[in-house]
């Protein structure tokens, strides 16, 4: 069938711009993806070739056969070439997911090192900021990261400016927050090369309707995450979420508000159906698992970072709520891996 879509006119370059995925283990298959997807759309409406890409990766040389990396989702993908030295003109974009810790390796490391130090133009996407920070290419920077990992990223990278934007675009260094941001990156990218009309075109194509900015937040707001549309007590949440380290008094919440702290239990019970405590100690011990599998932070360090004064009671609410200990799960996630 033949399409019938009109072509966006551009002044086409002499030469494409290339976008290397350097893809690490467990990468996010949806945010490489999306990246992909909206330069090979940007060619086929400009009816130009404006993008390249090609795929490397934290892998041996290439065999007869060719090297492959693997998503998170299972998935192999032969690599084009391994790290090399690339071409000035080039744009890397590291693209990880799930345990990027592990595969922040010395290699990629000195490897993004080098480049960075010859000027190339270098994003993170979804967790791959991790790898940027680690490497010491994001102090004194804005940056995002997945939600997820936020935590334990502010923890670990003190000099840099972590944001809980969708993508943030800092001088000659750019980070995503995962999943669909890759696109609003992209579209980003396309209208600052070739103008507004070439990225909505790619919009439309991906059936995008909503195309987001570097102002705009990664995480669905308090009412919609719980499903409850109530004012003052999306007011309570957040302020639990922006004081977990030194937790605030029921009572104390209350009174911000403008309720007696009866009040405030019968509202948490309505609608969450908890107590207030029950619901503060949940925000606080899903903080403790994530530092517990993203960091190296001693579990008592943790624990202070989660607003309990003694491990001791850290360990059993933490047993009482994930049914293990917190060393047990620290051990259980470096058993993980370790295969």
């Amino acid at each position: 069938m033949k399409s019938n879509t009109a072509k966006i006119e551009v002044s086409a370059p002499k030469t494409a711009k290339r976008f290397v995925f350097v893809l690490l283990d467990n990468f996010s298959l949806l945010s490489f993806a999306s990246a992909v997807e909206c330069l090979r759309i940007a060619n086929r409406m400009s009816g130009a070739k404006l993008y390249d890409w090609a795929i490397s990766g934290d892998t041996d040389d290439i065999g007869e056969n060719g090297d492959t990396v693997q998503c998170s989702a299972g998935a192999r993908f032969h690599v084009d070439f391994p790290l090399s030295e690339l071409n000035r003109e080039d744009v890397v974009m590291l693209c990880s997911g799930m345990d990027v810790q592990a595969a922040a390796t010395k290699r990629i490391l000195n490897w993004v090192r080098r480049e960075a130090r010859r000027g190339i133009k270098i994003g993170g996407l979804c967790t791959a900021a991790y790898v940027l920070a680690k490497a010491g290419l994001l102090d004194g920077k804005r940056a995002t990261i997945h939600w997820e990992n936020h935590d334990s990223f502010l923890e670990e990278f003190e000099d840099v400016n972590l944001t809980k934007s969708v993508f943030v675009v800092d001088g000659n260094r750019m980070t995503t927050a995962g999943g669909t941001s890759s696109i609003d990156l992209m579209l980003n990218i396309i209208a600052d090369d070739h103008g507004e009309k070439l990225a909505n075109a790619v919009a439309d194509q991906l059936i995008y309707s909503s195309i987001r900015t570097d102002q705009d937040t990664q995480r669905l707001s308090v009412p919609t995450r719980i499903g409850v549309r109530h004012p003052k007590l999306s007011q309570v949440i957040q302020m639990m979420e922006s004081n977990i380290e030194e937790p605030i008094s029921p009572s104390v919440l209350a009174k911000e508000v403008g309720m007696s702290t009866r009040q405030l239990e019968r509202l948490f019970r309505r609608y969450l159906s908890r107590s207030p405590k029950r619901y503060y100690m949940e925000l606080r011990l899903q903080k403790a698992r994530n530092l517990l599998m993203q960091t190296d932070m001693t579990v008592i360090n943790v624990a202070l970072a989660c607003g309990f004064a003694s491990p001791s009671h850290f360990s059993k609410c933490y047993r009482a709520h994930y049914n293990t200990t917190p060393y047990r799960e620290r051990g259980a996630q470096a058993s993980r891996l370790s295969v």
